[in-house]
């Protein structure tokens, strides 16, 4: 989306990720955006309103009623604002804010022009919090209902947060909440339409695998499953039975999804023929290891010279497996990951492994892969249609994703 001209309303709630809002505002403002800043009376104490009000070239808007008013217009500023916006964002939102927008409260200006955005307008919501709160039951009821009534919920980075602790609940650099709306469409479909998805039984696997050279070290690497997750709660959302098989990873269960938590590669492959014939649809997303030690060792192998040994064996294909039984109605669909551009070798996985649909992406750490919340996917289907995905997070590359499985079904395959 071309940001040249596009009004943006922009909520800020009181968490201390608002220091970061006003290099926000600038970035918004330096690609053409018209940018009107809605904030809670709380958050006015993290930054000041004359800062925002000189970055944005706007008032600051809080309360519904002001002190005074200068016109009529005034009165009802919080149904205009509704009216002018191409898009809302609330960044950060805090539990309380989610809490009080899911329960339709509007007792300020934020809340209530949440209420009078006209409905085909998109909502980005970025969660900010400390991990423990962000995890817990109330705030992801909240936002798996936001989710499911026209919001697009970004979830906050893994790291080190104001507490001191590390873990899940830091607001996205302002860098990346650009590139978010930037590809974001201005325009969203009014009312959902019945997904192809809906019933259907959905086998998705995410993160890593542990693979155990002893009691306490294992061979592992630095999938987060948020991939995974994001296509399970996705699928959840249009309607499909989801059982997701995720290894070890430190994200809540999507709503309305069966989990099954395990530990290696065979532990995965086992949980997953139990689905071989029911499901419909089998997403391998999982980075799983493709070897693991041949002699596993009780205990804690010691120290005895510079130099150790460990013999590899392979591990199951678990997506090959699932494909190479798969009846004609099923669809298998895998993931392509390379540390340099080669669609070649997506291709071939495709062909190899007799998939349906493939998602290539590249590892660099930042944008695309592991650990981050944003990626490029390139998808390719069994007839070699390729279709470019730009940079996204990971959940609007879900619901992109998904949207080419659903051409997928009933397709001539």
């Amino acid at each position: 989306m071309n940001l040249k001209n596009k009004n943006i309303l922009l909520g800020i709630c009181a968490g201390i990720a608002a220091y970061k809002i006003p290099a926000l505002i600038r970035l918004l403002k330096k690609q053409g955006a018209n940018v009107r800043v809605l904030a809670t009376q709380a958050a006015t104490r993290f930054v000041t309103e004359l800062t925002l009000s000189t970055l944005s070239q706007e008032p600051v808007y809080t309360d519904i009623f002001p002190d005074s008013f200068s016109t009529e217009e005034d009165w009802t500023k919080h149904i205009s604002m509704g009216e002018w916006a191409d898009m809302y964002v609330i960044a950060p939102a805090t539990a309380n804010t989610i809490a009080k927008l899911s329960a339709g409260i509007c007792d300020d200006m934020l809340s209530a022009s949440f209420i009078t955005l006209r409905p085909n307008k998109p909502k980005l919501i970025f969660p900010a919090m400390d991990g423990e709160m962000f995890t817990s039951a109330s705030v992801q009821r909240n936002l798996a209902w936001l989710s499911r009534n026209g919001c697009t919920v970004i979830n906050p980075e893994s790291g080190e947060l104001a507490s001191g602790q590390c873990g899940t609940g830091r607001m996205p650099e302002p860098e990346a909440i650009v590139k978010i709306i930037e590809t974001t469409e201005t325009t969203v479909e009014a009312t959902p339409r019945l997904s192809k998805l809906q019933e259907k039984s959905i086998v998705i696997t995410a993160g890593p695998t542990r693979e155990k050279i002893d009691d306490v070290r294992f061979i592992s690497n630095y999938s987060s499953g948020k991939m995974g997750f994001a296509l399970a709660t996705s699928a959840a959302k249009r309607g499909a039975k989801v059982t997701l098989v995720t290894g070890p990873v430190h994200l809540p269960t999507p709503e309305g999804v069966d989990r099954l938590d395990i530990e290696s590669t065979e532990e995965m492959d086992l949980a997953v023929k139990e689905h071989y014939q029911s499901c419909d649809i089998f997403i391998g997303a999982a980075a799983v290891a493709d070897y693991r030690p041949a002699n596993y060792v009780t205990g804690k192998l010691k120290k005895n010279s510079k130099t150790m040994e460990i013999n590899l064996v392979r591990n199951p294909d678990i997506l090959a497996g699932f494909s190479k039984q798969k009846k004609k109605h099923q669809i298998a669909i895998g993931f392509s990951l390379e540390t340099a551009g080669n669609l070649d070798n997506a291709k071939e996985k495709l062909e190899q492994k007799q998939l349906d649909l493939v998602a290539y992406n590249t590892f660099d750490g930042k944008t695309s892969g592991f650990e981050v919340d944003t990626n490029i996917l390139t998808l390719i289907d069994k007839h070699m249609n390729v279709y470019e995905l730009p940079l996204l997070g990971k959940h609007e590359a879900a619901e992109r994703m998904l949207d080419i499985v659903e051409e997928l079904i009933n397709s001539d395959k």
